[in-house]
């Protein structure tokens, strides 16, 4: 048999019934390129280029071998060398690659050239360019054919590359004595030694970025208890005031099912992180969590960034690109500031929120994509479907399930331990050695009104932390606007405080600020220490005798 007999009807048998692929006599699968691509992605991104390449390419020469005993098996060939040539027909015919007309192998003088490589092409669209070639597994598939049919250790590497800007791939196989010390670094990948050198050397840095996580998150949850000992942080939400603690507990029942959830608030209430609770409560936790602000990039881009674009869509689209739908596959996706997306877009969302499919642009065909929808606004939608600036049908499909946080005003209880908690953050980051907020800081810190919800109070903190020049945030170290900020009656459930309420705050605060002196904070309140007494005793706090230094109100 030669060469030129050999094409996919005599090579490929196909089971009528389904469930058997037979390729020279011997089962084979059929395997997605771009999941190749995606399993060389997971290798590099997760053990590094050493590992993915040295695995890649002896995986390739375990083919290549097994390749060549399945056609000596299989066919009588008019020569060993018809058996050696064949190997490049083959790998052509099982779509690898495209061979320059003429070529004679990569055994040749002139080595073998090599066109629409589809490991070049995958590692360009998960990587871009490279400094080096990527042929990693088509190397290892002709050294391993080679090596069988010859009978010899040879060894095929390449020298050429697309992903390094070349026009087409080049390769060439020799023996080991052949190729000399030149490139005797790339022959290391061919010994089955170093794929566990490479794999120790993974798993130590994997340890070594585990134990740092460990150490970073040890560092902040010590400096939290610092500043912040009765603060429970669970998964970066404060909840102690009633409203938002509803809201935190609705999240997480809402969680539990895949309904689209539609989340409103003022700008820096807290939305993103809401979002974030249902995405680490839900069945996707361990899948990606992506948000995008669909109010910063304009309508022409947004459409590429969440579907993706095929390449030559418009100008400057060099390759394919998956969008954010697809990078959430399986996960979550946070559409931030929805109420911003122009009329043509909101369109084009619906149709994937009901067809759970997208389509990249400028491709004709759909994919389908399976991810949780969450949405972000701080417009009232209602009023803009009445005025017809969002689409009626678009707003119900995205609230199926609707969660309002709060503003900080309306939640004065989680003020101070969100202070707290961002305080401790901000210390830990700058390095400071930050204890607390002193009285008169957390009384005005609670008097102001925080137009600009928890981002506020975080800018807050950390200027704060910046300015303290001692060991706690004093009333001099917050902002202006907080520093004037004049007391003013806070409705709880819809009432007035009670003055009852008003003066044990403010006894308990000058009882601290005078560091839980009765005898001093009698006289500056201007009444007898007997009075204060009693007022303690009632709150529940007295356990001393009138006069003496009593109990700390620590802040």
């Amino acid at each position: 048999m030669g060469i030129g007999d050999l094409d996919l009807d005599e090579l490929l048998q196909v089971d009528p019934e389904g469930g058997m692929i037979r390729f020279a006599g011997q089962r084979a699968l059929v395997l997605d390129a771009v999941a190749m691509g995606l399993l060389r992605k997971y290798l590099v991104e997760n053990f590094g280029h050493l590992a993915a390449r040295t695995v890649l390419t002896q995986f390739g020469f375990a083919h290549g071998w097994r390749m060549a005993e399945a056609m000596q098996a299989e066919f009588k060939w008019d020569s060993p060398e018809d058996w050696q040539n064949a190997g490049i027909r083959i790998h052509a015919l099982e779509g690898l690659f495209r061979v320059e007309p003429g070529s004679t192998g990569p055994l040749s003088r002139e080595g073998m050239v090599v066109f629409s490589s589809y490991e070049a092409e995958q590692h360009l669209l998960h990587f871009g360019r490279s400094d080096v070639p990527v042929c990693w597994t088509i190397c290892g598939l002709t050294s391993g054919y080679l090596s069988r049919s010859t009978g010899k250790e040879i060894y095929v590497l390449e020298d050429r590359c697309v992903c390094k800007g070349g026009a087409a791939c080049h390769l060439s196989g020799r023996t080991r004595e052949e190729w000399g010390e030149e490139r005797a670094g790339e022959l290391r990948f061919f010994e089955p030694n170093l794929l566990q050198e490479c794999l120790d050397v993974s798993l130590h840095r994997v340890t070594e970025t585990l134990k740092l996580s460990e150490r970073k998150l040890h560092e902040h949850r010590r400096a939290l208890v610092r500043v912040a000992p009765e603060v429970e942080e669970p998964l970066g939400i404060i909840a102690k005031s009633p409203k938002m603690r509803q809201v935190v507990d609705l999240a997480r029942r809402v969680a539990k099912v895949d309904s689209t959830v539609l989340i409103t608030g003022e700008s820096g209430s807290g939305k993103e992180r809401v979002a974030r609770l249902i995405h680490e409560e839900s069945m996707r936790a361990g899948r990606p969590f992506v948000a995008v602000n669909c109010g910063a990039i304009t309508e022409t881009l947004l459409e590429s960034e969440l579907f993706g674009h095929a390449r030559g869509a418009f100008s400057g689209a060099v390759q394919d690109r998956p969008g954010l739908f697809e990078a959430a596959n399986s996960g979550t996706l946070l559409l931030d500031e929805v109420g911003e997306i122009s009329p043509g877009m909101q369109v084009k969302l619906l149709r994937v929120i009901q067809e759970r499919e997208i389509r990249r642009v400028g491709e004709n065909k759909s994919r389908p994509v399976d991810v949780r929808i969450l949405a972000a606004t701080n417009r009232d939608l209602a009023l803009g479907v009445s005025v017809n600036a969002f689409r009626q049908d678009l707003y119900y499909r995205l609230k199926v399930v609707e969660l309002q946080v709060p503003p900080l005003r309306e939640r004065r209880d989680d003020i101070l331990p969100l202070a707290r908690v961002l305080l401790g953050g901000a210390a830990l980051w700058m390095k400071r050695k930050i204890s607390g907020i002193s009285p008169g800081a957390a009384d005005q810190l609670l008097r102001y009104e925080w137009p600009g919800n928890v981002r506020e109070l975080e800018n807050t903190m950390e200027r704060a932390v910046a300015l303290a020049p001692g060991n706690r945030v004093e009333l001099d170290d917050l902002p202006e606007e907080v520093r004037q900020a004049s007391p003013k009656p806070v409705p709880i459930l819809g009432a007035v405080r009670s003055l009852e309420e008003i003066e044990k705050d403010y006894i308990l605060a000058v009882l601290d600020l005078n560091g839980g002196n009765q005898t001093r904070a009698a006289e500056q309140l201007q009444i007898g220490s007997s009075t204060l007494y009693r007022r303690l005793k009632s709150y529940g706090l007295s356990n001393g005798e009138p006069g003496s230094e009593g109990p700390r109100v620590l802040l």
